[in-house]
């Protein structure tokens, strides 16, 4: 009988004969995170979503809401003295209308604006006044009126129009989408992966080899950590080269917020990975975490529009902290002491999510 120890084989004091591998290459964890990587590109799915999708997204977006000349608004009238006020006033385009026409094209959403003749020489204004376009329409036809009657403005006033890369919806939108698509790749990329080698008895199988156990998970965090180059990277460069996003903090800053953030929704998956047995069970708990705050967290709009009262818990949120500060770094150039508080709350849920994972997790 040969001497040579089997690998995964018990010895007789109960250790693992653990082979060895014979360069770099052979290490278990870097065969475990080239895994990661061959089960992420052969998924058309994942690279469509991680990749693509935000950057149509982006696009689309940033196209929509481009910055644009004033719109010019559209008001109905039913006088033609008003029509004629009215016409002096370049940003509204006036339509003489019927009264009955004029109302149904004010509740149809046709017109902004309907100005008719009141009492005692009066101009009466219908109008929405949750529109906003209602609102800015009321406020143009009301002071081409007045100027039409001979009022003098005493102050005379000047405008200095400031159109500068940093104050576009797009500038607040691809920050916005950097943080959701690292709080969406790390938690998917992870939490499937996990529930489907567990559906698969794979877990099973792996935990029986003399694989160390951390190798496996720590695996994960590595292949992320190097995907996330190449996701940051065409995200934010997409934004540079098409919209002429800033990025006017350090790189370095901006590369250690997306690895926070990475890490902290990795850990978040993991967490609701560990005892997870099904696709759908895994998939609506992370449906029910993660959309919350793709709504609140300021995605696609400041989280500023919720009530005070909710304002300290959507500060506390891992996503809202991450896009807080990747907008004060893209846009304003702040450095990493000054996003200290966002910093802090990432590390927060990063170790509370790392410390019950491990806790919970399940191999079976």
């Amino acid at each position: 009988m040969s001497d040579v120890p089997i690998s995964g084989v018990r010895a007789a004091d109960g250790s693992r004969n653990t082979p060895r591998g014979n360069s770099f290459a052979d290490h278990p964890l870097v065969q475990l995170t080239l895994v990661r990587f061959r089960e992420f590109v052969r998924e058309p799915e994942a690279l469509f979503w991680v990749f693509v999708f935000p950057i149509l997204l982006a696009a689309g977006l940033g196209i929509a809401f481009r910055n644009r000349p004033a719109e010019v608004l559209n008001i109905a009238v039913v006088s033609p003295e008003l029509a004629e006020s009215l016409r002096q006033e370049k940003l509204l385009e006036v339509h003489p209308l019927e009264l009955q026409a004029a109302e149904e094209s004010l509740r149809t959403g046709k017109v902004a604006l309907l100005a008719g003749p009141g009492a005692n020489g009066a101009v009466v204004f219908h109008y929405d006044d949750t529109n906003p376009e209602g609102r800015a329409a009321r406020l143009l036809a009301d002071r081409a009126i007045q100027r039409a009657a001979g009022r003098a403005d005493p102050v005379s006033t000047s405008d200095q129009l400031v159109r500068e890369p940093g104050s576009r919806y797009i500038d607040f939108l691809i920050p916005g989408l950097l943080g959701m698509n690292l709080m969406g790749s790390a938690m998917w990329s992870i939490g499937f992966a996990i529930v489907d080698a567990r559906r698969k008895k794979l877990l099973k199988r792996l935990v029986a080899s003399p694989m160390p156990r951390q190798y496996y998970l720590l695996s994960f965090l590595l292949s992320r950590i190097l995907l996330l180059v190449v996701e940051v990277a065409a995200l934010v460069g997409f934004g540079a080269l098409l919209f002429h996003v800033p990025v006017r903090g350090s790189l370095l800053d901006l590369a250690v917020l997306c690895v926070l953030g990475s890490l902290s929704f990795c850990a978040l998956g993991l967490l609701l990975a560990s005892r997870a047995k099904t696709i759908e069970a895994a998939s609506g708990l992370m449906n029910v975490v993660m959309m919350p705050m793709w709504i609140a967290s300021g995605v696609f709009f400041s989280s500023q529009r919720f009530p005070d009262v909710m304002q300290p818990f959507l500060k506390a949120l891992p996503l809202t902290a991450l896009i807080d500060a990747l907008r004060a770094s893209m846009l304003q150039g702040a450095h990493m002491a000054q996003m200290l508080p966002q910093v802090g709350i990432m590390i927060f849920w990063m170790v509370l999510c790392f410390g019950l994972a491990l806790r919970l997790f399940r191999w079976r």
